[in-house]
């Protein structure tokens, strides 16, 4: 089969690409609003850039009409976000916070979470999580006219339960992450298994 996306919908190709790309990682983005509300978002387009300096990205679709989500407007006004990994324990707490709040509805307090003051940034990380990346925005990435939005932030501190720790590194089986299938389908990351990685030897050598 062929897929020609100038002859899709944006939506088919979007459903095309969310069930191929799979699992996504799921940056779960804490934002505060120049008034002081707390916002709190999933977003699973979402992935490490580099570590020199430490640097990720998340892109938020805008909404109907081309209007800004609430983390976009936020970031943009205020540069600063943190990415908070989603844990199997706090999936259903996710989900509640992919729901199209009003702006000015603070989503910890909705949610049930603890909004922890972050080291460096304004917008709290969220107590439950795990792992929490501080952020600072670098710059943000307009994708095609109707598109998402790259946002790229560099991390400027990291938090680390010691609960999901194995000899000083973070433990996958530990932390118990979730990631994004297609639909509304999850997957866990506990499932694993390891290949060595061959190096190359000339046959001359």
């Amino acid at each position: 089969m062929k897929y020609d996306p100038g002859q899709m919908s944006a939506t088919d190709a979007y459903k095309l690409m969310i069930r191929s790309i799979v699992p996504r990682p799921i940056a779960w983005i804490s934002t505060v609003s120049p008034d002081g509300v707390r916002n709190i978002a999933p977003f699973s387009f979402f992935t490490g850039i580099t570590v020199e300096p430490p640097t990720v990205c998340f892109v938020p679709a805008r909404k109907t009409g081309g209007v800004k989500k609430d983390t976009l407007a936020n970031v943009e006004a205020t540069g600063e976000f943190v990415v908070n990994i989603v844990t199997e324990e706090l999936a259903a707490a996710m989900n509640d916070t992919a729901t199209g709040y009003p702006a000015d509805v603070d989503e910890f307090e909705r949610a049930g979470l603890t909004p922890v003051a972050s080291d460096a940034v304004a917008p709290p990380r969220i107590g439950e999580s795990p792992v929490n990346m501080e952020c600072r925005l670098d710059k943000i990435v307009e994708v095609g006219d109707k598109g998402g939005v790259l946002v790229i932030g560099e991390v400027v501190m990291f938090h680390v339960d010691e609960r999901v720790l194995a000899g000083g590194k973070v433990d996958p089986v530990l932390l118990k992450a979730v990631g994004r299938l297609g639909g509304m389908e999850y997957s866990r990351t506990t499932d694993t298994f390891a290949l060595d990685r061959k190096k190359f030897r000339d046959e001359a050598d």
